[in-house]
């Protein structure tokens, strides 16, 4: 394989090629799924929930996500690496938000940002393109906006709201980003905003009809199959039952002086 970058996801959307896209936050993960030929990995701000246990993403700091980003470069061969730019990095100021960027760049080693918004982020997108740093955008259910939006809710059900995001969609094409991520939106919204533009769609409990899908690796896995998943999620695998089998042989083994044994000794 060869390493993907920013052009090689627009010629996927050129081609009809869809485009998957996992999340990852550890050097580990980040090994597994770029082997496995994953294209494009996004260190989401998800990490505050699926790793740190928060209740939103909220909390999650620019040093989580730059020491998040780190780890999952360090992991990769040829994925393209995005990474989140979380609450307050780029909302407080333009000059803030283009600081905090560079840092996901210089520090972390992404290879683009994303951030939440339309057209109200219009001025931070261009601002941070014009520093020749690629924007992945992301509308319809923003996890930053959970305050505003009441909770985690499908976005766009009404005419007016509809007709909004496809506003914000072609306002950030403009503008300049090379992706946008639709998250929790109607499939034929999704549809439309996707054959209106000619920057890929990512969705996520968007539909089948956007350019690429992306899940939550942790939630894709069943890493936290005890807990009922988005109804968008499908689990591809149940890896908690495989590791709570697993430690639980270990005990086992260690309780009952199995393990070490001669082939695991010096």
């Amino acid at each position: 394989m060869k390493k993907i970058t920013v052009p090689d996801i627009l010629k996927m959307k050129e081609a009809g090629q869809k485009v998957p896209v996992l999340t990852a936050y550890t050097y580990s993960m980040a090994r597994a799924i770029d082997s496995a030929g994953i294209p494009v990995i996004l260190v989401g701000d998800s990490v505050g929930m699926v790793e740190a246990g928060y209740d939103t993403t909220l909390p999650v700091t620019m040093e989580e996500m730059v020491y998040h980003t780190r780890s999952v470069v360090r992991g990769r061969t040829n994925a393209l690496v995005v990474s989140d730019m979380p609450f307050s990095s780029y909302q407080v100021s333009v000059t803030k938000a283009k600081k905090n960027a560079a840092r996901l760049v210089k520090e972390g080693g992404a290879e683009a940002v994303k951030l939440e918004g339309g057209k109200s982020r219009i001025e931070t997108v261009r601002a941070i393109v014009d520093m020749d740093l690629p924007v992945m955008g992301h509308i319809g259910l923003t996890p930053q906006s959970v305050h505003r939006m009441g909770g985690y809710r499908v976005q766009g059900r009404t005419r007016t709201e509809a007709e909004v995001f496809m506003e914000d969609a072609i306002a950030l094409q403009d503008a300049g980003v090379f992706s946008i991520v639709l998250e929790g939106i109607p499939a034929a919204l999704a549809g439309e905003i996707t054959a209106a533009l000619d920057i890929p769609t990512i969705g996520i409990g968007a539909g089948p009809h956007c350019d690429g899908q992306v899940l939550v690796v942790n939630d894709m896995l069943g890493l936290a199959s005890d807990l009922k998943p988005p109804k968008f999620v499908k689990r591809y695998a149940d890896l908690r039952a495989v590791i709570t089998k697993a430690v639980g042989e270990f005990i086992r083994e260690v309780e009952e002086g199995e393990f070490p044994d001669k082939e695991h000794s010096y």
